[in-house]
């Protein structure tokens, strides 16, 4: 199948989405694809991820999707990087894609997306962990501006083998070239 990038509608999740981005999230926790975040052994539930999105939107983190034709082809988001009031300016991130749209380019408009509006929120800085054996990702990362700043050795066990991870760095908008102010307010982390 190949898609074009004009076909690809980058947009805010809803709750009508979570069944499809629950079936995405657990192909990636069956296949072993995807970052750290993927290592979940209790399945995500539709209440769970409803709740979470809703966390998310009352603190200005984006929670997008990827349609194509009315199907859920991907979604991403971000959280904060550690819950303290220093590092409430750097976000982390997790970006799935379906099994079926794998290498059509997905991944390449969704981050973007996601960068985009974390960086238009008032955030400064974006990290991933990047399973180290996911080739496809840390390609996908670099060519949108990530930079690999550390390798974390067997931190994860999963079917039967330990697993490295790659974390990944970019800033956004000035990253650090400016104060950014008093935004986001301490007390909404």
């Amino acid at each position: 199948m190949q898609i074009g990038t004009s076909s690809i509608l980058i947009r805010p999740s809803t709750d009508d989405d979570v069944p499809a981005m629950l079936e995405i999230y657990r192909h990636h926790i069956r296949n072993g694809i995807g970052d750290l975040g993927s290592y979940r052994e209790e399945p995500l539930q539709a209440e769970d991820l409803k709740q979470r999105r809703k966390n998310m939107k009352k603190r200005r983190l984006p929670h997008l999707v990827a349609e194509v034709g009315g199907s859920i082809a991907g979604y991403a988001y971000a959280v904060p990087f550690r819950k303290r009031p220093a590092y409430r300016f750097t976000l982390k991130h997790s970006i799935y894609v379906h099994a079926d749209f794998m290498y059509l380019g997905i991944g390449r408009q969704l981050l973007p997306a996601l960068i985009e509006a974390c960086a238009q929120a008032g955030y400064t800085q974006i990290i991933g962990y990047i399973d180290a054996t996911n080739e496809a990702s840390l390609r996908l990362h670099e060519a949108c501006g990530f930079e690999r700043v550390g390798l974390l050795k067997s931190v994860g066990f999963k079917f039967g083998h330990w697993t490295d991870s790659v974390m990944v760095q970019r800033p956004l908008g000035q990253g650090n070239a400016l104060s950014p102010g008093g935004w986001p307010p301490v007390e909404i982390l």
